[in-house]
Protein backbone atom coordinates (compact mmCIF):
# COMPACT_ATOMS: atom_id res chain seq x y z
CA UNK A 1 0.00 0.00 0.00
CA UNK A 2 0.96 3.32 -1.05
CA UNK A 3 1.52 5.63 2.60
CA UNK A 4 -1.70 6.55 2.05
CA UNK A 5 -5.09 5.47 0.22
CA UNK A 6 -7.86 7.69 -0.91
CA UNK A 7 -11.29 6.49 -1.75
CA UNK A 8 -13.94 8.40 -3.74
CA UNK A 9 -17.14 7.15 -1.60
CA UNK A 10 -20.83 8.44 -2.38
CA UNK A 11 -24.45 7.72 -1.65
CA UNK A 12 -25.85 4.56 -3.40
CA UNK A 13 -29.63 3.23 -2.24
CA UNK A 14 -29.13 5.31 0.85
CA UNK A 15 -25.91 3.68 1.86
CA UNK A 16 -22.15 5.24 1.91
CA UNK A 17 -20.00 2.74 -0.65
CA UNK A 18 -17.10 3.03 -3.14
CA UNK A 19 -15.68 2.09 -6.15
CA UNK A 20 -12.64 0.65 -6.55
CA UNK A 21 -11.55 -0.63 -10.05
CA UNK A 22 -7.77 -1.60 -8.80
CA UNK A 23 -8.84 -3.69 -6.10
CA UNK A 24 -11.88 -5.51 -7.81
CA UNK A 25 -14.34 -3.66 -5.70
CA UNK A 26 -17.51 -2.08 -7.04
CA UNK A 27 -20.66 -0.50 -4.98
CA UNK A 28 -18.54 -1.76 -1.56
CA UNK A 29 -20.76 -0.81 1.13
CA UNK A 30 -19.62 1.09 4.12
CA UNK A 31 -21.98 -0.03 7.30
CA UNK A 32 -22.39 -1.49 10.75
CA UNK A 33 -21.40 2.05 12.18
CA UNK A 34 -18.83 3.01 9.79
CA UNK A 35 -21.57 4.42 7.79
CA UNK A 36 -22.05 6.43 11.14
CA UNK A 37 -18.73 8.16 11.43
CA UNK A 38 -18.80 8.91 8.05
CA UNK A 39 -22.27 10.83 8.30
CA UNK A 40 -20.31 12.81 11.02
CA UNK A 41 -17.05 13.71 9.27
CA UNK A 42 -19.29 15.24 5.82
CA UNK A 43 -21.71 16.88 7.74
CA UNK A 44 -19.79 20.51 6.41
CA UNK A 45 -18.83 18.74 2.60
CA UNK A 46 -21.38 20.28 0.20
CA UNK A 47 -23.45 17.59 -1.43
CA UNK A 48 -21.24 14.92 0.23
CA UNK A 49 -23.73 12.34 -1.14
CA UNK A 50 -22.16 12.66 -4.59
CA UNK A 51 -18.80 11.48 -3.80
CA UNK A 52 -16.31 12.94 -1.62
CA UNK A 53 -12.33 11.94 -0.97
CA UNK A 54 -11.66 9.75 1.82
CA UNK A 55 -8.04 9.92 2.86
CA UNK A 56 -7.19 7.32 5.12
CA UNK A 57 -3.61 5.90 6.57
CA UNK A 58 -2.40 3.69 9.19
CA UNK A 59 -0.18 6.74 10.36
CA UNK A 60 -1.07 9.83 11.23
CA UNK A 61 -0.72 12.78 8.75
CA UNK A 62 -1.72 16.20 8.51
CA UNK A 63 -5.23 17.29 8.64
CA UNK A 64 -6.24 14.00 10.19
CA UNK A 65 -9.82 13.97 11.61
CA UNK A 66 -10.57 10.77 12.90
CA UNK A 67 -8.40 7.99 14.50
CA UNK A 68 -9.58 4.36 14.22
CA UNK A 69 -8.04 1.91 17.05
CA UNK A 70 -8.52 -1.70 16.41
CA UNK A 71 -10.56 -3.69 19.17
CA UNK A 72 -11.12 -7.38 17.47
CA UNK A 73 -11.48 -9.33 14.73
CA UNK A 74 -14.61 -10.98 13.36
CA UNK A 75 -16.01 -12.77 10.78
CA UNK A 76 -13.18 -11.93 8.80
CA UNK A 77 -13.58 -7.93 9.51
CA UNK A 78 -12.28 -5.91 12.34
CA UNK A 79 -14.56 -3.40 14.88
CA UNK A 80 -12.60 -0.15 15.47
CA UNK A 81 -13.27 2.61 17.96
CA UNK A 82 -13.29 6.19 16.77
CA UNK A 83 -12.33 8.22 20.29
CA UNK A 84 -13.07 11.65 18.04
CA UNK A 85 -16.55 10.54 17.59
CA UNK A 86 -17.06 8.18 20.33
CA UNK A 87 -18.13 5.39 18.22
CA UNK A 88 -17.20 1.69 17.35
CA UNK A 89 -17.46 0.46 13.51
CA UNK A 90 -16.66 -2.36 11.51
CA UNK A 91 -14.39 -2.34 8.41
CA UNK A 92 -15.32 -5.74 6.00
CA UNK A 93 -12.36 -7.69 4.68
CA UNK A 94 -12.32 -5.79 1.86
CA UNK A 95 -9.83 -4.28 4.13
CA UNK A 96 -7.25 -6.66 3.12
CA UNK A 97 -7.23 -5.50 -0.22
CA UNK A 98 -5.28 -2.67 1.23
CA UNK A 99 -3.64 -3.83 4.25
CA UNK A 100 -2.04 -7.60 4.82
CA UNK A 101 -3.23 -7.38 8.04
CA UNK A 102 -5.45 -5.32 9.86
CA UNK A 103 -3.84 -2.21 10.89
CA UNK A 104 -3.87 -1.06 14.72
CA UNK A 105 -4.57 2.15 13.83
CA UNK A 106 -5.71 4.12 11.07
CA UNK A 107 -6.46 7.55 10.08
CA UNK A 108 -9.22 9.22 8.12
CA UNK A 109 -9.82 12.91 6.50
CA UNK A 110 -12.36 13.49 4.54
CA UNK A 111 -12.53 16.94 1.58
CA UNK A 112 -14.97 18.05 -0.93
CA UNK A 113 -14.12 16.49 -4.14
CA UNK A 114 -12.00 18.33 -6.63
CA UNK A 115 -13.67 20.60 -9.43
CA UNK A 116 -13.62 19.31 -12.24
Amino acid sequence: MNAMGILAPYRYEGYWVFDDPAAGLRQEPFVLGIDTMIDRLVVEIADADRGFKLLFSPQPFPGVMASLKRRRAEFGGNWYWCPELEIEGRLCPALYRYFEEAPEMLYVRAEPRSAA
